[in-house]
């Protein structure tokens, strides 16, 4: 096998300055009866936020009415009500370091609205632009019967700077201030982000000290460190967080995502067994449809995938890598599964893709920068492109498409 390289308000992160900089505080995972928080500097070097960190000080930590300690920079705090808000607060030593809100999951649902975005974090204005978009939609929809729920992410968080990206890659906490803490600040004191791993977060493209950092900072829905992992909304959603990555923890780069390894093997598992969930939805960086500009579609490296997804069920897969956004045409060559690029976070590749569309199997396309407001109710799904500017999606024609995308349940 070949292998590659405002309606509601938000409750403010109250930071304080301490010897290494600014603290925040971001919501690490919810569920139905439980929430955890997790708080630190993202300055003065070393691990000083995430799972990992070096202890700031004794920590106390109110949810509602329950109050805890921990000398750790994250706790998990259960025995909550489902679908009911929560008032958080935290503090280090005595003082304040962050406040916020949460709202737990219902353990029965048949609404959800979740965000996608990928290819993000890169420091730039246009990144900080389209955070505040976002920060936006959260807010207004707090209030909603169905709020925002959760951000999963398709990859590629944290971009190296400077010269040919070689430096502040995203291998210590401190560079993920600007790229991740700043711009995103008030969404994660309410919602998890639940992200997979692009090129750009280890050694396939840049340092192999990303991922651990990665996986530090990031809290995942099974509890442990995962480079893939499943989660369900309530009874009605279960997701797939996939590794397409050839990324590596140690040594040189190698493939996470062939036929015989662990995580294909484990999927097949996963997916084999009897879910609840009316809906199953796949994410991962490379996408298997893609017109380009820049990369080929990943159907060669991730045919076995493919096969589980149309094998078991899955409905829509979300993917990013190219810096564009684009959708397929849903017919026997997706067997009847959407896929969808949301790549253009904060990075953008322009080029116009239209010649390349009819052959690649794609339906819309959009150069501009981009995340995706994704709305379920029952057996239907539709997806929102989101920028600070006019979106404005094309066929290969250069018509206009009709927004938003509809997906029906299968």
């Amino acid at each position: 096998m070949v292998t590659r390289r405002a309606a509601v308000l938000f409750w403010a992160v109250t930071a304080i300055a301490s010897a290494e900089g600014k603290f925040y505080t971001y919501v690490g995972r919810l569920s139905e009866d439980s929430v955890l928080l997790a708080w630190g500097t993202a300055g003065g070097g070393g691990n000083t936020i995430g799972r990992d960190s070096r202890s700031h000080g004794n920590a106390t930590v109110t949810v509602g009415a329950r109050r805890a300690t921990t000398q750790k920079n994250w706790i998990e705090v259960d025995g909550l009500a489902p679908d009911t808000k929560y008032p958080y607060e935290v503090a280090v030593d005595g003082r304040t370091v962050g406040k916020g809100q949460v709202r737990t999951w219902p353990r029965e649902a048949r609404k959800l609205t979740f965000l996608v975005i990928g290819d993000y974090g890169n420091g730039t204005r246009e990144q900080a632009r389209l955070a505040e978009v976002m920060t936006r939609e959260v807010a207004e929809r707090g209030a909603s019967p169905s709020p925002v729920r959760f951000v999963i992410t398709t990859g590629d968080n944290v971009y190296g700077s400077g010269l040919f990206g070689l430096s502040h890659t995203g291998d210590d906490d401190g560079d993920w201030a600007k790229k991740f803490f700043e711009p995103y600040g008030r969404v994660i004191a309410e919602i998890p982000f639940y992200p997979t791993v692009g090129n750009h977060d280890g050694n396939e493209s840049e340092r192999r000290g990303d991922l651990g950092v990665y996986l530090d900072n990031f809290f995942f829905p099974g509890g442990e460190k995962s480079r893939f992992y499943r989660f369900a909304f309530a009874n009605y959603v279960e997701f797939f967080a996939l590794d397409s990555s050839d990324n590596s923890e140690q040594g040189g780069t190698r493939p996470l995502y062939l036929p015989d390894g662990e995580q294909s093997q484990w999927l097949g598992r996963a997916m084999a067994e009897r879910s609840a969930a009316p809906w199953r939805i796949a994410y991962f960086h490379h996408p298997p449809f893609t017109a380009g500009p820049r990369h080929p579609p990943s159907r060669g490296t991730l045919g076995h995938w493919m096969e589980l997804f149309q094998k078991y069920g899955v409905q829509a897969v979300f993917n990013g890598h190219e810096h564009n956004l684009q959708f397929s045409e849903v017919n026997e060559r997706t067997a009847g599964i959407q896929y969808v690029i949301s790549g253009s976070g904060g990075q953008r590749r322009g080029g116009s893709v239209r010649r390349e569309m009819e052959a690649a199997n794609i339906a819309g396309w959009s150069a501009q920068r981009q995340f995706l407001v994704v709305e379920m109710d029952g057996d239907t799904m539709w997806i929102t492109p989101k920028s600070f500017e006019p979106m404005r999606v094309v066929n290969a024609k250069g018509a206009p498409v009709k927004l938003p995308v509809v997906v029906k349940r299968r």
